[in-house]
Parts: C-alpha cells; structure tokens; sequence
C-alpha cells in the first residue's frame, strides 16, 4: 500500500506498510480522539479521522493490546488530509518500542 509522491511520482517511503482496520486512539494539543489506524510499518502509519491536524505537529498514538492495555507511541505528522486522516512517522523510538513494531509488522506479512 505504498504511496507515491504527487510532487514526483517517486516512492517516499522506505518501508512497506501493511493495511489493517484497528480502532485506536491519538492525543495532539487538542486532547484525545478516536480513529481508525489504516496502515503501518516499523517507521509510521496512516490514522483515518475527522480530527483537525498539521503538518509537523507532534501526536501520540495509541495502540490497544491484550487486557484493555495501550502501547504509546510519539509521532510526527507528516502528511495530513482533511476530513480523511493523516500520516505519522513514529518518533523517538525505544527499543522496546521498535521490538513490538516488528514483531506487530511480521504478523501482519502472515
């Protein structure tokens, strides 16, 4: 599900993302809101939502796991549509943090 740049016509991502439909949650200035994480890679994702957004804005994104759990990470928009969503490249990365991105990405290649 890569996207190529409307400016080039190039691929701007470096890895492939893989398209899931999973309700999730993110948190910007404006507080927390609900969406609809569409695709992911080990470097970022697309989140569908109505929420109001930027380029360059800083988000946190919540994963939902086993028990009600959530696993935080930081983001940066980096491409937004309005009304449809955004994209985010996860930002300071743990290596915990990365651990759970492969392993959530392998799954998905199955």
């Amino acid at each position: 599900m890569a996207i190529l740049d409307r400016r080039s016509g190039r691929e701007r991502r470096r890895n492939f993302r893989y398209g899931v439909t999973i309700e999730i949650e993110w948190e910007s200035a404006d507080g927390r809101k609900k969406g609809t994480l569409s695709d992911i890679s080990v470097e970022g994702c697309f989140i569908l939502t109505a929420g109001e957004i930027a380029d360059g804005e800083t988000v946190k994104i919540f994963l939902p796991l086993a028990g009600g759990m959530k696993a935080q990470f930081n983001g940066e928009v980096v491409n937004h549509v309005y009304e449809i969503g955004f994209a985010a490249r996860f930002v300071e990365v743990t290596a915990t943090q990365n651990d759970f991105l492969e392993k959530f990405v392998e799954r998905l290649k199955k």
